[in-house]
């Protein structure tokens, strides 16, 4: 069984245990992040240490571990599970206090650091010819989205409407506006243009969002940071879904609503073939991800 690395030490699952006083548990007191990696190769993990300490200074935490300890940590995780594509989950909590008490206090307990590795399937060839399905729902999360908390009460429900409706992802939908899917950032192609939501407080700034305009902007293609209108969504010629595990996904269909013409689109399909051959000089050492 892979190792997981758990307060300062590297221990098999079974003894990777934590306090029930710890306030991850207890309160959702704590924040994530979700590192993908290929053939041992973490993709951008810079940025996503950069924003786990966004994530932390919003809930008035300083990060552990310094970069260099993080950067052991990792390599140490994906050695022990050997595969083209992997993923690294990294969580951290406040810790676990005497007693139960909503307050933290000048005097917070040690936090509680945990970081694990895991193989991710290859993505289903059909997808391709498919696309996935959504369907829209009004957003219920509070007004820090941008900070990747552990208190995804919210997403799983979301996230299980999906399921109940032979759906993949949930659309959210604040003051009128697409703002991002449950467990994804979102896009939408219209006459040719790449949108999407511009980074605030209402979504999670995504590391494989901002690569994808990353990529864009690389191959000359035209795109935009703008606010969606909700009833545009079923307009549009194209829609994605992106996220670290996901990479870039089309949504072919929208509750009842067609996309396009019911196939992933030709923009689409550039972006895809960029994203992947991105993923293929990585793994061969020709870009430090």
């Amino acid at each position: 069984m892979p190792e997981i690395f758990l307060n300062g030490r590297f221990v098999a699952p079974e003894q990777a245990t934590v306090s029930v006083m710890d306030r991850g548990f207890l309160f959702g007191d704590g924040v994530y992040e979700v590192i993908p990696a290929y053939h041992g190769r973490t993709l951008r993990a810079d940025e996503h240490l950069d924003r786990l300490d966004h994530s932390l200074a919003g809930i008035r935490m300083a990060n552990p571990l310094a970069r260099a300890d993080w950067a052991a940590v990792f390599e140490r995780l994906l050695a022990g599970i050997p595969a083209p594509r992997q993923a690294i989950y990294v969580q951290v909590t406040r810790g676990a206090p005497p007693v139960r008490d909503h307050r933290f206090g000048p005097e917070a307990p040690a936090p509680t650091v945990l970081a694990m590795a895991k193989t991710v399937p290859a993505r289903d060839p059909a997808l391709a010819e498919r696309g996935i399905a959504a369907i829209v729902r009004d957003d219920p999360r509070w007004k820090r989205c941008d900070l990747k908390v552990v208190s995804l009460v919210a997403a799983v429900l979301l996230q299980q409407d999906a399921a109940d409706a032979d759906a993949l992802e949930t659309i959210l939908v604040r003051d009128g506006l697409a703002v991002e899917a449950s467990t994804s950032n979102l896009f939408i192609v219209r006459d040719g243009c790449i949108l999407t939501p511009p980074k605030d407080w209402r979504l999670l700034p995504g590391i494989t969002r901002d690569l994808v305009l990353d990529l864009a902007r690389e191959a000359s293609l035209p795109f935009e940071e703008a606010d969606i209108p909700a009833e545009t969504l079923s307009q549009a010629d194209e829609v994605w879904i992106t996220s670290s595990t996901r990479e870039v996904m089309p949504v072919t269909r929208i509750d009842d609503s067609t996309i396009g013409d019911g196939r992933p689109g030709p923009v689409w399909r550039h972006i895809d073939g960029l994203y992947q051959a991105y993923k293929a000089r990585l793994a061969a050492g020709a870009t430090s991800g």
